[in-house]
C-alpha cells in the first residue's frame, strides 16, 4: 500500500509543504491570475484560517530570484511555460508578516515592528558588499540590521517608517529589477492597537510605511497584502490610488483561499473518507466568496488528520481554538430586542439582511451596532445567501461550527447577565431547594425570555436538548454553596445536572427535555421516568443526601414546564 501525504495541520510554509510529503492543494493559478490582472499593490482580505499565509509563502518562493523552480513542478502554474519562463525567480522579494504585533504599548509594538523589519532585512546581507551599491547606500542598509549589545534593532522610527522603501530601493539597484513585496496580516497591528488604547499612533504608523513603500516608489514591480479587515484608505491607505482591493464579495480569486467542493471530496477519496463527506459539509461549508461555496480548509485538513489518527469519529469544532470569538460578545452586549431576534433568526438557520461596510476603522466597530454585522461577515462569523437586494446582503451562519460557536457565546453572555440580579438568582436557588416547581417554572420561563432559543427544525433534538442544559447551567454553576455535577455518573447513566447542598443534606437530579411541538407534559413525564428509570438519584444518597429532589424540565423555544417529585 503507498504511503500517503502527511497532512499540513497548521504548515504555512510553502517550501516546507513541498519538499516533506505534505499532502497540498493546489493554488498556484493565483500566481497566474495576479500577473493577467496586474494590480500595483493588491490586497485580499479573507477570514483567519483561509490559507493566506501558505498563499503568500508560495508567491514569494515563485518571484524570488534564485527560487527552486521545483517546488512547482506538477502544479498548474506549471504548465504556463512563458509566464514561469518570465517570471519565476526574477524578482528580490520582500516578505514580512505583522501577525506578531500585539504589544500592549505603542513602543513595545515598535519594538516588535522593528525586529520583524530587521530580520527580514538580514537576509540580503550580501548588500553590505555589494559593488553596485554606493558606500552611503551600504551604510543605510548597514542601519537596517544594526544591533545593540541585547540583540535588538537600533534603526529609528524614521529609519523605520522608510525601511520597506529603503529596503526595496537597494535590492533594486543591486539586482537592476524592481523588487516584490509581500505583507501578510496587514490589520493585526491596527486591531491589538485598538484592544490595548493606541490606535491613532498605530495608524499614523503603519500609514507612514505604507505610503513610503507603495504610493512613489519608483523599485516597487507590485506588493501583495493579506489580512482580515479592509481598512478604510483614510484610516492607512490615504491617497494610495494603486491600491485593488479583493474581499469575500469579489468573484475574482474567489478559488483560492479555502477549499472549493471538489478539493474536499478529492481530499476525502485520497484518504479513504468519503463517508464522511456529507458530515464535513454540514460542518465546515457553507461559505460563499463571490459566487462560489468554499470550506473552511483549517476544519477539513484537522478533522482528516483526526480520522486518520483514529482519535476522532465525529466532526469536531477546531476554528473556534484560533480567537477569541469575542466580536460574538460585542455584539451580544450591544443587542436590543430587535438584534436579539436577529441573532435568533441566525443561529435557527433562518437569514437576515443587512447593509454592509467593507471599509472600516478597527475605531467604526462600537460606533455603529449595524458596523458589527459587517465584522461578523467579514471575519467569517456570516456570510452571504443568494443574491444582492439593492444595498443589502442576506446573511446567514455559513455552517454547523460557526452556529455551536455562536450557541456557546450566547450561553457565556446569558450565565453573566442572569447572575446580575442578585435577589432573582436567590429566590430561584431557594425554590429548588424547598421543591417549588411553580415557582421554578416562572422563574426559568422569565429567564429563557431574555435569552436566545434554538428552534431549527434541521438541528438534532439532542442539541436543541445541550442548549437549555447549558442556560440552566450556566445560571446554578454559580451558587456558592451548591456543588454542581454535570452529566454526571449515575446509577445505570448519566443525569443532566446534578446538586448536592451538603448543609442541608438535599440532593438535586435535573433532567432536561426538548418538547416537540410545545408537549411540555409528556416532556416532563419523560424527563421523571428516566431519572427513576436509570436511578440517578442513587449518588446522592451515597454521599449522604437525605432529601433528594427529581426535576423533570420540558422546554420548547422560549417557554418551559417543571415537573417534579421527591426520592422516598
Amino acid at each position: 500500500m503507498a504511503v500517503k501525504a502527511k497532512l499540513p495541520t497548521g504548515i504555512e510554509n510553502f517550501r516546507e509543504m513541498r519538499t516533506h510529503g505534505y499532502y497540498y492543494v493546489d493554488k498556484t493559478g493565483l500566481i497566474r491570475d495576479l500577473l493577467e490582472n496586474f494590480g500595483k499593490v493588491n490586497l485580499f482580505t479573507r477570514p483567519r484560517r483561509f490559507g493566506k499565509t501558505l498563499n503568500i509563502s508560495m508567491l514569494k518562493y515563485f518571484f524570488e530570484t534564485g527560487s527552486d523552480g521545483g517546488l512547482f513542478d506538477g502544479l498548474e502554474i506549471s504548465g504556463e511555460k512563458e509566464l514561469c519562463d518570465k517570471n519565476m525567480g526574477r524578482f528580490p522579494v520582500i516578505f514580512v508578516s505583522l501577525k506578531g504585533v500585539g504589544a500592549r504599548c505603542f513602543d513595545e509594538a515598535k519594538g516588535m515592528l522593528r525586529n520583524i523589519v530587521g530580520n527580514e532585512a538580514m537576509r540580503f546581507q550580501f548588500l553590505l558588499e555589494s559593488g553596485k551599491l554606493t558606500q552611503m547606500e551600504r551604510k543605510r542598509y548597514e542601519a537596517l540590521i544594526n544591533i545593540d549589545e541585547t540583540g535588538a534593532f537600533t534603526m529609528s522610527d524614521e529609519l523605520l517608517i522608510d525601511s520597506l522603501y529603503t529596503l526595496s530601493q537597494l535590492l533594486q539597484k543591486h539586482y537592476g529589477q524592481n523588487a516584490v513585496i509581500l505583507i501578510d496580516e496587514y490589520d493585526v497591528p491596527l486591531q491589538k492597537a485598538d484592544g490595548f488604547g493606541y490606535y491613532e499612533d498605530m495608524a499614523a504608523f503603519i500609514r507612514s510605511l505604507f505610503e513610503n513603500a507603495f504610493k512613489t516608489n519608483d523599485s516597487l514591480y507590485f506588493a501583495v497584502l493579506t489580512g482580515c479587515l479592509r481598512i478604510s484608505k483614510e484610516s492607512i491607505f490615504t491617497g494610495l490610488n494603486n491600491l485593488k482591493v479583493y474581499t469575500v464579495k469579489d468573484v475574482r480569486y474567489k478559488e483560492y483561499f479555502g477549499f472549493t467542493d471538489g478539493e474536499v471530496r478529492q481530499m476525502l477519496a485520497y484518504y479513504g473518507f468519503m463517508d464522511q463527506y456529507d458530515a464535513v459539509r454540514e460542518w465546515y461549508d457553507g461559505y460563499v466568496f463571490g459566487n462560489l461555496g468554499i470550506y473552511c480548509p483549517w476544519d477539513v485538513i484537522n478533522y482528516c488528520g483526526d480520522l486518520r489518527d483514529g482519535s476522532v469519529t465525529q466532526p469536531q469544532n477546531y476554528w473556534v481554538n484560533t480567537s477569541s470569538n469575542d466580536i460574538i460578545r460585542r455584539l451580544l452586549g450591544k443587542a436590543n430586542a430587535t438584534t436579539r431576534n436577529e441573532i435568533e433568526l441566525l443561529v435557527n438557520g433562518s437569514s437576515i439582511k443587512k447593509m454592509l461596510r467593507q471599509e472600516l476603522t478597527y475605531r467604526d466597530i462600537d460606533s455603529d451596532p449595524d458596523n458589527l454585522w459587517s465584522i461578523l461577515f467579514t471575519t467569517g462569523y456570516l456570510t452571504q445567501s443568494g443574491g444582492q437586494n439593492g444595498e443589502l446582503t442576506e446573511l446567514v451562519i455559513p455552517n454547523r461550527e460557526i452556529q455551536w460557536i455562536f450557541v456557546r457565546q450566547i450561553r457565556e453572555w446569558f450565565r453573566e447577565e442572569s447572575t446580575q440580579n442578585a435577589e432573582r438568582l436567590e429566590a430561584f436557588r431557594r425554590a429548588f431547594e424547598e421543591n417549588e416547581a411553580g415557582v421554578i417554572e416562572k422563574r426559568l420561563n422569565e429567564y429563557l425570555g431574555k435569552t436566545i432559543s434554538i428552534r431549527d427544525t434541521n438541528v438534532r433534538k439532542e442539541m436543541k436538548e445541550n442548549f437549555y442544559h447549558g442556560i440552566l447551567l450556566g445560571i446554578l454553576g454559580n451558587i456558592d454553596d451548591w456543588l454542581v455535577r454535570s452529566n454526571a455518573e449515575s446509577g445505570d447513566g448519566y443525569s443532566d445536572i446534578s446538586i448536592e447542598i451538603r448543609e442541608k443534606g438535599i440532593g438535586i437530579v435535573i433532567e432536561l427535555k426538548y418538547a416537540e411541538n410545545g408537549a411540555f407534559e409528556a416532556g416532563c413525564r419523560e424527563a421523571l421516568e428516566q431519572i427513576k428509570d436509570k436511578q440517578y438519584g442513587e449518588l446522592l444518597i451515597k454521599s449522604g443526601m437525605k432529601t433528594v429532589y427529581y426535576y423533570g424540565v420540558a422546554c420548547y423555544r422560549k417557554q418551559c414546564k417543571v415537573a417534579s417529585e421527591v426520592l422516598l
